[in-house]
């Protein structure tokens, strides 16, 4: 259900690049195009990036041994090849997975969520993350940034170079086709936004179930409750709130504004469906 609901939020998004460009009588591609030279380049160098920017570390295979074993069983479990395992300097509780695909796949941990949690709990959230490389999640998010911001340069254009009104300048122009071509320019990526967030929280669900059926769901319940309060006493200070999504709970400092626009479920919700997952799978 939750990768269906994906699909519908991008064709949602598609249909809103159609739309514009209909209303406009420009052709979408150029724009696409665009979009798709940075993502492109995320989509090939996100790893490298990610990691340089939170200062992590790959592990050698003779380093921590026993978390090198954890990911490679769980990594098993998902018919999965092995991923690197690196470490993030930090106090912070959390685990992020990057990596274009799942030969060349990334598992991060921090050495706050290493002294937080149990080594059950920390393998729930290995689970997680091999999800997220199991479900290609790194490639549905590039395509769901390249669509939205599609849009965004499409929106950007037209107010800026006036296109807008070379596109309505015709005395037989209806004003109020007019007016709504321009709230559509200032609302679309507003909108555009807005179903890239609410993808990236369906994501994350749907790693959560598939993680789960990998560990256990209480293991991975658990670990969510102590992550949340773990990030509230420790907050990751510095770092690209950009990536926010990549990590298993939102790292920085969460007011009203964050909340309401955030990449994340609730984690109360996270760990109610964990709770009523366990009860489906193990009866009780």
């Amino acid at each position: 259900m939750n990768e269906i609901k994906t699909y519908l939020l991008m064709a949602l998004l598609v249909g809103l690049i159609y739309t514009i460009c209909l209303m406009l009588h420009i052709h979408p591609i150029f724009a696409i195009l665009i979009a798709l030279i940075p993502n492109i380049i995320a989509y090939y160098y996100s790893d490298k990036f990610v990691l340089m920017s939170y200062n992590a570390r790959i592990l050698d295979e003779h380093e921590m041994p026993w978390l090198h074993q954890m990911v490679e069983r769980v990594a098993r479990k998902a018919g999965l090849p092995k991923p690197k395992v690196a470490i993030v300097p930090t106090m912070t509780p959390n685990a992020f997975a990057t990596g274009r695909d799942p030969k060349n796949a990334v598992v991060a941990v921090t050495e706050g969520i290493l002294q937080l949690l149990s080594p059950e709990e920390l393998e729930g959230v290995i689970g997680h993350e091999i999800a997220h490389i199991k479900h290609r999640d790194i490639l549905i998010s590039t395509i769901v940034a390249t669509l939205a911001g599609a849009i965004v340069y499409i929106a950007e254009w037209m107010l800026y170079w006036g296109g807008l009104f070379f596109a309505s300048e015709s005395e037989d122009t209806n004003p109020l086709e007019f007016i709504g071509l321009i709230l559509l320019l200032i609302l679309a990526p507003i909108a555009a936004t807005l179903i890239q967030f609410a993808i990236s929280r369906q994501r994350e669900f749907y790693a959560d179930e598939e993680g789960a059926k990998l560990t256990h769901p209480l293991w991975l319940a658990n670990a969510l409750s102590k992550l949340e309060e773990g990030v509230q006493m420790y907050p990751l200070e510095r770092g690209n709130p950009a990536t926010s999504h990549l990590f298993i709970v939102n790292p920085f400092k969460s007011d009203f504004i964050m909340k309401l626009f955030s990449t994340h479920p609730p984690t109360e919700e996270r760990i109610r469906r964990l709770i009523e997952l366990s009860k489906k799978l193990h009866k009780y």
